[in-house]
């Protein structure tokens, strides 16, 4: 790295401080790790204080919209009402559905039921029955920030199998969250959630995984939770990320909808499983700011 900024400038972050007392260290530290051939963060995807408390009141917002959908999921309800109280419980408090209209998507949240994986479509005639399972997955945005979380709903009698899933797969991602720790890499936290998956005997989907997120929906670093310790992106101070692994009952394959081009499902039709946080990167460890 080839730093143009000078030790007595204003520092990169905004703080404006001087680069030597602020982020020269910081910089000289991650550039030690791109000299050992590391993947390491650039500046852009480093959040500043005054970003992290906008995220931050965003995330309030989906926080709440996903508690009021768990006060008020039930059998027979349609996953279209689900979508309107998205939208109606997120402009309420003056936020926007990230999920609307984004590259096309039609509504405002995603709901993904038993084998479809993720990005389900909220529809009139999608009715949720007696044994369902189903991931509900709320992004919004406040002031231009974004946030982002899912959560499972297990819809009334399900079946132990199924519960066992949608537990295994929350403790994924405790697991995983373990290991998010500064100058530490993605691939800790990555392995850590594959390996509770497969200790269970599941699979984890290998072609959709987490995502930076803050100032945009989706930003570097793309997150896989079919890694290895010591390898994927370093993680510093100020990177905000999601966790959300998609664990499958059976094998990992997936597919598409060919249809309306977006409903990821299981090749073999067994039911999948997701819990999703977004979590900062701190000093000294981790905070999540949703969930």
């Amino acid at each position: 790295m080839s730093f143009k900024i000078g030790r007595n400038d204003p520092c990169w972050c905004g703080s404006g401080k001087k680069y030597k007392v602020c982020h020269e260290q910081f910089d000289e530290k991650i550039e030690k790790f791109r000299s050992e051939g590391h993947i390491v963060p650039p500046h852009e995807i480093i959040k500043k204080p005054d970003e992290i408390a906008g995220i931050k009141e965003s995330a309030k917002i989906n926080i709440a919209v996903l508690d009021y959908i768990g006060e008020h999921i039930k059998e027979g309800m349609s996953t279209e009402e689900i979508d309107k109280m998205v939208y109606e419980r997120t402009t309420a408090m003056g936020g926007i559905p990230a999920p609307l209209h984004y590259q096309g998507f039609p509504k405002s949240v995603c709901t993904s039921i038993n084998d479809q994986v993720c990005h389900g479509i909220p529809s009139e005639n999608e009715i949720l029955k007696d044994g369902d399972i189903i991931n509900v997955d709320v992004s919004t945005i406040l002031n231009g920030y974004f946030s982002d979380s899912s959560r499972m709903f297990c819809i009334g009698n399900v079946s132990e199998e199924k519960r066992k899933l949608v537990q295994v797969t929350k403790e994924c991602v405790e697991i995983g969250l373990k290991e998010v720790k500064p100058w530490h890499f993605l691939g800790d936290m990555g392995q850590a959630v594959h390996d509770h998956a497969f200790a269970n005997g599941y699979t984890v989907v290998r072609e959709i995984g987490g995502h930076g997120i803050g100032l945009e929906f989706h930003e570097d670093p793309w997150v896989s939770y079919n890694s290895k310790k010591g390898q994927e992106m370093l993680m510093v101070p100020g990177m905000i990320f999601t966790i959300e692994p998609m664990v499958n009952m059976g094998r990992p394959d997936i597919y598409i909808d060919s249809e309306n081009d977006w409903t990821v499902y299981t090749e073999d039709g067994k039911p999948s499983a997701q819990w999703e946080i977004q979590v900062l990167v701190t000093e000294d460890g981790a905070e999540v700011i949703s969930y």
